[in-house]
C-alpha cells in the first residue's frame, strides 16, 4: 500500500514520530514523509491512506508546520472527496479544556472538504508513561488492515 505520512508539529515530536512510522511500515509499504509546511492540499490525494501526526499547541492550536498547510485548504477549498485518512494526535492532559484541538481541528477541517477519516484520531498524553510509537503502531496496523480489506 502507499501510504504517505504527514506532520505537524511546533517543537519536533510529531516529526519523530511520523518518522518512526515510516521506518516500521517501509519494508510491507510504500512510504513518504513530509512536512505539512511544505505539502499542498492536493498532495492528500496521490496515496491510497494518509497518516497524520498533528500536535497540539498553546491552548489548543494548531503547531507552526500545520497551519500554512490549513490556511491553504481554507482558501483553496479543495474537493478532498476520495481521500483517506489517519490523524493521530500529540498533546498533554495538563491542558484539559483544550487537549488534543490540533489534530480535532485538522481532522474537522479535512472531513469538511469530503476527506474519509478512518479509525479513531487517538491522542497521546505527553503527561503520561506511554511511549506515542507505542500507542500509535497498533492504532495505524488496525487501520491499514481495515484500509486493505
Amino acid at each position: 500500500m502507499n501510504i504517505a505520512i504527514f506532520f505537524g508539529t511546533e517543537t519536533g515530536n510529531a516529526e519523530m514520530l511520523a518518522e518512526d512510522i515510516a521506518t516500521e511500515l517501509e519494508d510491507q509499504h510504500e512510504t513518504t514523509v513530509a512536512n505539512l509546511a511544505d505539502s499542498a492540499p492536493e498532495a492528500l490525494q496521490v496515496a491510497d491512506l494518509n497518516v497524520i501526526v498533528c500536535s497540539s499547541y498553546d491552548d489548543g492550536d494548531l503547531p507552526a508546520s500545520a497551519k500554512p498547510f490549513v490556511e491553504r485548504v481554507q482558501s483553496e477549498m479543495p474537493d478532498l472527496t476520495g481521500v483517506r485518512f489517519a490523524i493521530f494526535g500529540l498533546g498533554d492532559s495538563e491542558y484539559a479544556e483544550t487537549y488534543g484541538f490540533g489534530s480535532m481541528k485538522l481532522a474537522e477541517l479535512l472531513v469538511s472538504r469530503g476527506a474519509q477519516a478512518l479509525g479513531e484520531r487517538p491522542v497521546h498524553d505527553a503527561a503520561g508513561d506511554e511511549l506515542p510509537e507505542d500507542m500509535a503502531m497498533p492504532w495505524l496496523l488496525e487501520i491499514i488492515e481495515a484500509a486493505d480489506a
